[in-house]
C-alpha cells in the first residue's frame, strides 16, 4: 500500500506523506516514494513547483521505531534498501537543493526527527501555527542525518543549531519562524493554500530563469561575491542565449 499520494494541477505538484494513523513516521518505502516522485517530476513539463506535507494532525513523527526495530533485528532483509541505505537519505537532499523547482514544505503539524531534516533542503519552509519541531536525534542515541549539519547552522546560526540538537527540545511554529527554521508560521487552516499561492507565484514564471535563479543563490551562499558575480554575469548570459523570441 502507497505512503505517499501525489496530484498534480496548474502547473503545482503536491506530494503528501499518508500514514496519518502513524503521524507519518517514516519508512525507507515511503522514503523511496517520496525519491520516485521527485525524479519524475524533475524533467516534467507539467510540474513547475512541489509542495511536500502530511496528511491528518502531524507532518512526519519521526521515523517508525517498528520499522527500526526490524530493520536493526535483520528482519527486512529482501524487502528493499535497508534503513540508512536507501537514496532517500545518501542521495535525495543534494538532488533537491539542486532541483530546478522550487520545493516548498507546508508543515501541517509536528515534525520530529527526520520530520524535520526532510524538510530542510526544501527551498521554503511553511509551518502551521500549532506545529512543532523538534531535533530528537541525540535523546535516542543517533545523530541528525539528510545534510541538517550543514544546512541546520546556515539556515539559524551554529549556536542556535547546537542548542536545538544538543537539548532535543521542543520549539514551536513561531519560534522556529523567529529563528529562521522555517519562513513563516500561519494559522493551520490556511497552510496549504498559503502554500499553493506562493508555488503558484513561482511557477507563473519562466521556468528556465526560475532555476538558473534558485542556482545562483545556492552558489552564492556558499562563496565569495567576487566568484557569485561572475557567476551572476555567466548565468546571465546564459538565460538570455536560452530566451525564446517573442513574435511581433
Amino acid at each position: 500500500m502507497s505512503q505517499t499520494k501525489s496530484e498534480v494541477g496548474g502547473g503545482i505538484a503536491v506530494l503528501t506523506l499518508n500514514r496519518p494513523e502513524k503521524l507519518n513516521a517514516y519508512t525507507t518505502e515511503m522514503g523511496e516514494e517520496v525519491t520516485a516522485a521527485l525524479r519524475a517530476w524533475r524533467n516534467d513539463a507539467a510540474v513547475r513547483a512541489v509542495i511536500l506535507t502530511g496528511a491528518g494532525r502531524a507532518f512526519c513523527a519521526g521515523v517508525d521505531l517498528e520499522h527500526l526495530r526490524a530493520h536493526r533485528a535483520g528482519q527486512r532483509a529482501g524487502q528493499g534498501p535497508r534503513l540508512g541505505e536507501e537514496d532517500f537519505l545518501r542521495k535525495l537532499p543534494l538532488e533537491m537543493l539542486d532541483y530546478p523547482k522550487p520545493l516548498i514544505a507546508a508543515i501541517n503539524g509536528h515534525a520530529v526527527g527526520v520530520g524535520v531534516t526532510m524538510a530542510l533542503p526544501c527551498d521554503i519552509r511553511l509551518a502551521a501555527e500549532s506545529a512543532e519541531l523538534r531535533f530528537a536525534f541525540v535523546a535516542l542515541g543517533i545523530l541528525p542525518g539528510l545534510g541538517s549539519s550543514h544546512l541546520l547552522p546556515r539556515l539559524v546560526g551554529r549556536a542556535r543549531a547546537l542548542e536545538l540538537v544538543l537539548s532535543a527540545r521542543k520549539i514551536g511554529a513561531r519560534e522556529a519562524a523567529q529563528m529562521g527554521l522555517v519562513n513563516r508560521a500561519v494559522p493551520g487552516d490556511a497552510l496549504l493554500d498559503e502554500a499553493r499561492a506562493l508555488a503558484g507565484r513561482m511557477a507563473a514564471h519562466p521556468p528556465e530563469a526560475v532555476a538558473a535563479a534558485k542556482a545562483l543563490l545556492n552558489f552564492g551562499a556558499e562563496n565569495s561575491m567576487a566568484d557569485a558575480m561572475l557567476r551572476e554575469q555567466r548565468d546571465s548570459i546564459a538565460l538570455a542565449g536560452r530566451a525564446k523570441p517573442r513574435g511581433d
